[in-house]
C-alpha cells in the first residue's frame, strides 16, 4: 500500500470514529480484534445501504421474495453444503513468537511491500502456498523471523453446541454466510407461492467468520453482515441470466456512487473458484488498500439443491406449470457484503479541498445514502425568537424526511465543518430575517455555495 493510499485509509478510520460511525468493538476492554460497533451514524448508513438493496432487488422486482432464516441451523446442513470439509484458510505460525496468519495475505503485503508483484501470482494450493512460503521467506509481521510452519488449512466457522448436552449430536455452527438459509427455504418458498421460473430467494442478515487475521478497519472481520441472493434458473438459460445479473450489479455500484472507473470485473478461474461454481466473477473495488473484492456473483448450477435432495431425500424437483416437465433448478448467486459496501461508499465519498485559503474534509456522500440530509441551526442559540422558529423548521423538515439534524453547537462556521464531515447535504440556518421574510440560508455541502428559500419551499 502505498504512503497516500494509506494516509487515507488512516485519515477515513478517524473520521469515522470521531464522528460516531464505527467504533472498535468492546473498546472500554482493549477491544476484540475482528469485531466493530457501528455508531449513530454508522447504523443510519448501513441501514440506508441495505433499504437501497432491498428496494432495488425485492421491493421493486415481481420476482423476488425476501426470507429471514435462523443464524443456528442443524449441522446436516454444513455437512452436506460442503462447509464442515473445506470451509477453510491457510494457516501459518511463526515458529518463533507462534503468531498465527494467513498464508496468502502474508505472501501477497511481502510481494506488494518488497517487489512490486500483485497478488494473482500466488495460487492458494497449500503445495504452491508452501513453495512460495519457502523461496521468498517473508518475515513475520509481529517479531521480524523468517521461520514459518508449513501451511495447513483452518475451518472459519465458529462451532458452538445447543442445547444442555455437549457432544456431536448437539454441534452447531454460527453460519459463515446467508445462502445456505435460503436453499433450506427453497421448497417451502415453492410450496407456498409457487411461482414462475426464474425467480430468487433474498435475505440480509448477519453472518460469522472466524476470520485468522482480520484486517483492514471494516473489509475483513468476523461478525458483519451480508445480503445475498439466489435467482433459480431453468439451467438452459443460465448464461443469459448471468450476464443479466452483470449488468444489475452495476446498476447497484451506480446507486451506491461509486466511479464506474473504480469498479472492476474479475473473471475467476476455475482453480481458484469455490468448489460449488462453475463461473464466477468478482467485483473489485480501488479501496485505499488497494483493489479488493466488493461483491461476487457467482453460477452455482444445482449444486446446493441437488446436495439438499441427495442427503434429506426431499424433492427439489421444479414442475413447470402445465407441463410434465421436471428438474432441479440451477441457481445464480449474486453475493454483497454490507461491511465492503460501507467501506466502498465511505472511500469514494471522503474529498478533501480548501476552502478561504483553509483544508477541508468532507464525505460526498450521495443525497439518499447519506444518514443526515439536513442539519438545522439557529444562527445565535441564546436568541429565543431564532431558537424557536428554527425548531420549527425542524419539525417541518423532520416529518417530511426524517433524517434531520439540530445543531445548535458552536458558531456556524464550525457546524459546517462538523456537518461536512458528517456528509449532509445541506445546512439550513435560521437568521433574523428568518423572521421577517419566512426564508432561510441553506449551504450546499458540496459547493458551499448558499441561497435563501422559502420555508414552504423546503
Amino acid at each position: 500500500m502505498d504512503k497516500n493510499k494509506n494516509e487515507k485509509m488512516e485519515a477515513i478510520v478517524s473520521l469515522a470514529k470521531r464522528r460516531g460511525f464505527i467504533y472498535q468493538g468492546s473498546e472500554v476492554y482493549g477491544g476484540l480484534s475482528g469485531t466493530w460497533d457501528f455508531g449513530p451514524l454508522g447504523v443510519s448508513l448501513k441501514r440506508n445501504i441495505m433499504n437501497l438493496w432491498w428496494k432495488m432487488f425485492v421491493q421493486d422486482r415481481e420476482d423476488m421474495y425476501g426470507i429471514d432464516a435462523a443464524i443456528l441451523m442443524n449441522q446436516k446442513v454444513w455437512k452436506a453444503s460442503g462447509h464442515v470439509d473445506t470451509f477453510t484458510d491457510p494457516l501459518v505460525e511463526c515458529n518463533n513468537c507462534h503468531s498465527r496468519l494467513r498464508a496468502d495475505h502474508l505472501l501477497k503485503d511481502f510481494a506488494n511491500d518488497s517487489h512490486g508483484l500483485i497478488h494473482e501470482e500466488f495460487s492458494n494450493t497449500l503445495e504452491s502456498l508452501k513453495s512460495n512460503m519457502d523461496t521468498f521467506k517473508p518475515a513475520c509481521p509481529v517479531c521480524g523471523k523468517q521461520d514459518w510452519s508449513e501451511p495447513r488449512t483452518f475451518n472459519m466457522m465458529f462451532k458452538t453446541h445447543v442445547g444442555p448436552v455437549d457432544d456431536e449430536s448437539s454441534v452447531s455452527y454460527l453460519r459463515p454466510e446467508t445462502a445456505q438459509g435460503i436453499f433450506t427455504n427453497y421448497k417451502n418458498v415453492l410450496d407456498s407461492f409457487y411461482p414462475d421460473l426464474p425467480f430468487g430467494l433474498a435475505q440480509q442478515g448477519k453472518a460469522f467468520r472466524n476470520e485468522i487475521s482480520p484486517r483492514d478497519f471494516i473489509f475483513r472481520s468476523r461478525e458483519f453482515e451480508q445480503m445475498e441472493i439466489e435467482y433459480f434458473i431453468d439451467p438452459a438459460n443460465w448464461e443469459t441470466e448471468f450476464n443479466k445479473w452483470v449488468g444489475l450489479v452495476h446498476d447497484w455500484t451506480d446507486a451506491l456512487g461509486l466511479p464506474a472507473e473504480n469498479v472492476h470485473e474479475l473473471e475467476v478461474p476455475e482453480a481458484d473458484r469455490a468448489h460449488y461454481s462453475k463461473r464466477t466473477i468478482d467485483f473489485e473495488f480501488d479501496f485505499p488498500i488497494g483493489r479488493e473484492e466488493l461483491l461476487g456473483l457467482a453460477y452455482r448450477t444445482d449444486f446446493d439443491l441437488g446436495n439438499i435432495q441427495r442427503e434429506a431425500g426431499k424433492n427439489m424437483e421444479y414442475t413447470v406449470k402445465g407441463t410434465n416437465t421436471k428438474f432441479i433448478p440451477h441457481v445464480i448467486e449474486p453475493s454483497f457484503g454490507v461491511e465492503r459496501a460501507m467501506m466502498a461508499v465511505l472511500s469514494a465519498a471522503y474529498t478533501e479541498d480548501e476552502v478561504n485559503g483553509e483544508k477541508r474534509v468532507y464525505l460526498k456522500l450521495p443525497e439518499h445514502l447519506a444518514p443526515v440530509k439536513y442539519a438545522i441551526s439557529p444562527l445565535l442559540k441564546n436568541k429565543p425568537e431564532l431558537v424557536a422558529k428554527a425548531r420549527e423548521v425542524y419539525d417541518i423538515l423532520k416529518k417530511k424526511h426524517g433524517n434531520v439534524m439540530w445543531d445548535d453547537n458552536g458558531n456556524i462556521g464550525k457546524r459546517y465543518r462538523r456537518q461536512d464531515e458528517i456528509g449532509t447535504p445541506f445546512c439550513v440556518v435560521i437568521d433574523f430575517e428568518t423572521l421577517e421574510d419566512e426564508a432561510v440560508t441553506i449551504r450546499d455541502r458540496d459547493t458551499t455555495e448558499q441561497k435563501r428559500v422559502k420555508i414552504t419551499d423546503l
